[in-house]
């Protein structure tokens, strides 16, 4: 009997502890765990994603470049409808009957008993003049309803590829950051896509009471977990509006690129990118063909040529050699070296045009002298017992100038262009097997050289200084915030400061000497433009035209660089279209009139131009 009884005692100690530990988990699970409550909560609420207002782009003088609008999408909810006036919906939004009939059928048939209580997308954007004339018939469409929504607005339609567009972000945008869900918008390209953190603003969040069927009832614990979306930072953006217009009208019917900055700051003016695209158009959902067709356009005008396309710098690399030369010792202000129609050395001829010989280092910039540049080059690789220690020490100072690197400006997909080392002519002509003359292309920027007009456009920005530039960058303000301090940090060349005197003034002189500038006739009336023509060559065509300049000569306020691709010569397309840019900015008018109808009607396009006649 004892023994029973103890059983019994056994078994009841057991049923309480295990009613202890069941009690004590249940307690833990209501009241110290949230995870089920929370779970229980999301089954009997619905989230709502509140999308902030992007922040407004503006250009240096306050000018709106980017701002915003509202648009209506129309949404239905499929177990609310009923007989409606199709003929008024269809008269607001523009499409047929048939079409509304079509699209209702198609959203039926993929409701179930839940979805149909959801609102389901029917028609993207409307404009706000729709809306107001579609509120005005809601009683007669029951079912429908509108969520407004913010795209972008452009006053000028400029500078696509520099500002960029928004469009619906990918799986992978998605994936990658929360902020995103499916619908929303993220910034691809330029500063839309550079600056996106800052311009999108922070969500915020509605939370709403859900019965069975989905229907919204009313706010979740009063709105006290609701929060309020902060909008996205404005910006301040270097750019002229002004300037960049006027860039795009010489640039029409041009293939090609300018790049404007303001020297003593780095910051980029204008850049134009031909062709371009207006970048209203991905806002507009209703374009999808007109988007499509720039994707396959074989001109590329989503390619932004500024820092993407590289080309030899021609001629307008001279005023390198003539720096390192200088800063090597083996090239004062008065050495010189004759032309005869070129440069020779055995089988090897270099050809130039006709001038005046022999030359000083600042006329062979002012007539772009190949033979003295030549020869120049070789007695800086030649100075150096070994070839390609010499040629070590030119890399060394050509690449303290940005060339061959990205600059690090904030602009996407910046290239880095080509600066070839010893181990690149290893491979071409064998180790040590290679002296100055196998290289002597790179004296008059052909060979293996290549760069973006960024860099050119560095390139004249940092002789503009005398020795120094800062990184090129395109935002010059953040609501709220300061600049990026790369942006505010000189980088110095290698080249003395002593050594830009001479090329600054063969510069000066390739523009307003009389006797052989190659630039004469881009002079500026009361401005000291200082420039350098290139001739890049293309194998695949007529040779790109290429220019850098800066102005005023002293205390240079805009530094230029233009490429026009298949343009030939750098003074017949580049020059003349830097030379206006210059006098834009610093003038704000034109008065070369005759030089400006010159550039504005030519049409390299459809190969139709004609020969400037100054009046």
């Amino acid at each position: 009997m004892n023994e029973f009884a103890n059983r019994k005692q056994y078994i009841l100690v057991f049923f309480a502890f295990v009613a202890a530990i069941l009690l004590i988990r249940l307690f833990y699970i209501q009241v110290v765990d949230g995870t089920y409550k929370r779970i229980a909560n999301q089954n009997g609420t619905r989230n709502e994603v509140i999308y902030p207002a992007r922040g407004l782009i503006y250009d240096r003088n306050g000018e709106l470049l980017v701002g915003n609008q509202t648009v209506y999408d129309i949404v239905v909810v499929p177990r609310e409808l009923s007989t409606f006036d199709t003929a008024a919906l269809a008269q607001v939004l523009g499409i047929s009957a048939d079409q509304i009939v079509a699209t209702l059928r198609d959203i039926k048939a993929k409701a179930k008993k839940i979805a149909a209580f959801q609102p389901t997308l029917f028609y993207k954007q409307i404009s706000t003049e729709a809306f107001a004339l579609l509120r005005e018939k809601w009683f007669k469409l029951p079912g429908f309803y509108a969520l407004p929504r913010s795209v972008r607005t452009y006053p000028r339609s400029v500078a696509g590829n520099l500002i960029g567009y928004i469009s619906e972000a990918d799986s992978s945008t998605i994936a990658a950051d929360m902020f995103y869900t499916q619908g929303s918008y993220a910034g691809k390209i330029g500063i839309e896509q550079a600056y996106e953190l800052p311009l999108r603003g922070k969500r915020g969040l509605n939370v709403y009471v859900r019965d069975v069927y989905n229907r919204i009832k009313n706010s979740y614990a009063d709105g006290m977990h609701d929060t309020v979306a902060t909008p996205g930072a404005n910006i301040v953006c270097t750019i002229d509006a002004g300037l960049q217009e006027y860039g795009e009208r010489l640039m029409a019917n041009k293939v090609g690129s300018i790049v404007a900055i303001e020297p003593a700051t780095g910051e980029i003016l204008s850049l134009v990118s031909t062709p371009g695209f207006d970048p209203s158009l991905f806002n507009d959902v209703h374009q999808l063909a007109a988007r499509g067709a720039l994707s396959t356009d074989p001109m590329k005008p989503l390619f932004n040529r500024a820092v993407m396309a590289q080309y030899p710098p021609g001629s307008t690399f001279k005023c390198l050699n003539a720096l390192v030369g200088q800063q090597e010792g083996v090239a004062t202000v008065g050495t010189s070296y004759p032309c005869s129609n070129g440069y020779y050395s055995g089988r090897l001829h270099v050809g130039c045009h006709k001038h005046f010989s022999p030359t000083t280092l600042v006329q062979s910039l002012q007539v772009s002298c190949n033979a003295y540049h030549c020869h120049l080059f070789r007695s800086i690789i030649d100075k150096y017992d070994i070839p390609q220690e010499g040629f070590n020490a030119w890399r060394r100072h050509i690449a303290s100038f940005g060339i061959g690197q990205r600059l690090g400006t904030d602009i996407p997909n910046e290239l880095r262009g080509l600066l070839p080392t010893v181990a690149t002519y290893d491979r071409q002509h064998g180790a040590n097997r290679w002296k100055s003359l196998s290289i002597v292309s790179l004296a008059i920027g052909q060979g293996e050289l290549g760069v973006t007009p960024m860099h050119m456009a560095n390139v004249a920005a940092t002789i503009a200084n005398r020795g120094f530039f800062y990184t090129p960058h395109v935002v010059k303000e953040i609501q709220g915030g300061q600049p990026d301090s790369r942006f505010l940090t000189p980088h110095a060349t290698t080249i003395s400061p002593a050594h830009f005197a001479p090329v600054v003034e063969g510069m000066y002189m390739a523009v307003n000497s009389e006797f052989g500038g190659t630039a004469r006739h881009v002079k500026i009336a009361d401005i000291a433009l200082c420039g350098k023509t290139g001739t890049a060559q293309n194998p695949h065509g007529q040779d790109h035209s290429a220019f850098i300049c800066f102005a005023p000569k002293d205390n240079p306020k805009i530094a230029v660089a233009v490429y026009i691709e298949n343009g030939g010569s750098g003074a017949k397309w580049a020059a003349p279209t830097a030379s206006l840019m210059v006098e834009q900015y610093l003038k704000k008018k034109v008065t070369r009139k005759w030089l400006e109808d010159y550039v504005l009607n030519g049409d390299l396009i459809h190969q139709q131009s004609s020969v400037p006649k100054e009046q």
